[in-house]
């Protein structure tokens, strides 16, 4: 049965059952209460749960009607001041509750825990070097765990805080002397590495394929000629290619019967290729400019075909000495 009154402390029913203001440890020189879940309690509450048939260790529901919100806790000592508790400022925070506000504090029992799911706020607690051991350390100094609560772990000058994602076999479970399982979810702020996607070849990239097949390869020496002298040129190079196959017949010839023959033909070609304005490196290059040119007009106007020129006789030209 609830009693609402402070008048001379008492206690009606069977079961304990009363309001306190509460008070974080900051009120009391007991600093040690915020590493775990034990609040400090008056006297008369010891009085009252000792002629009790309660189960032991002595466990605790704290409900705060005003914001809906309720938690378990255990008992460390019982030295408060009467109509006064004192508890850990986490949980203080997590059930909505200022310096001074009034708690429902009931005596419950809870079974113990057998699975234990724990999710923190942020990643850094996973870079701790050996988080299990740390939160072994630490949930020692507590005796009940919430499903929809919080803990806090203090480690190297630092806080951590841990919300009870689900609890075994019931939503509020006893931790004290129990192997229980625990279970870690992702971080809060935890995100997933994004993975790369592949290329998905879709119809625009299928039809721009032909697209650029259709393209024109590139053919090298297809500009226009110029002449040394200046004079416009009519004539268009040929593509690389005619190029190359009239190379590979000559190279043919040139295999078959020896090295190739000065003919009519070939030097009507070579003084067409001198009358175009272009080098040409071998017989016809110690030919008279002057003659070449002349010869090389006729044989464009008329297409006459050149005699033979005596082939290139290499070290022929006059002598030179050096001392003068």
């Amino acid at each position: 049965m609830y009693f609402d009154g402070y008048d001379g402390y008492g206690y009606r029913g069977a079961s304990f059952e009363q309001r306190y203001q509460c008070f974080s440890a900051s009120f009391i020189d007991k600093p040690h209460i915020e590493t775990g879940d034990r609040i400090i309690m008056p006297p008369s509450a010891l009085d009252r749960l000792a002629s009790l048939q309660i189960d032991y260790p002595m466990l605790f529901e704290l409900r705060n009607d005003d914001a809906e919100r309720v938690s378990h806790c255990g008992v460390l000592e019982f030295v408060a001041e009467e109509g006064r508790i004192y508890m850990p400022y986490w949980m203080m925070e997590n059930m909505l509750l200022q310096e001074g506000d009034l708690l429902h504090v009931k005596n419950v029992t809870l079974p113990k825990g057998t699975y234990v799911k724990l999710q923190p706020h942020t990643k850094d607690f996973l870079d701790i070097s050996n988080p299990k051991a740390i939160l072994e350390t630490t949930l020692r100094n507590f005796s009940c765990l919430t499903t929809g609560g919080s803990i806090m772990v203090a480690y190297n000058n630092k806080k951590y805080y841990i919300d009870i994602v689900e609890t075994k076999p019931s939503n509020a479970i006893s931790i004290i002397e129990t192997d229980c399982e625990v279970d870690f979810a992702p971080p809060l702020d935890y995100k997933e590495p994004e993975k790369p996607t592949a290329p998905i070849r879709g119809r625009e990239q299928v039809a721009e394929a032909p697209a650029e097949e259709a393209e024109p390869k590139f053919s090298a020496f297809t500009g226009t000629g110029r002449r040394l002298d200046g004079k416009s040129s009519s004539h268009q190079s040929q593509p690389i290619s005619s190029a190359r196959s009239s190379e590979e017949k000559l190279s043919g010839a040139t295999s078959r019967h020896g090295p190739p023959q000065q003919s009519a033909g070939s030097s009507s070609v070579n003084g067409t290729r001198q009358a175009q304005g272009k080098l040409v490196f071998g017989q016809n290059a110690n030919q008279n400019p002057k003659g070449t040119s002349k010869e090389a007009t006729k044989e464009t106007e008329q297409e006459q075909p050149e005699k033979e020129v005596p082939k290139f006789q290499p070290f022929s030209g006059k002598r030179y000495s050096l001392r003068g």
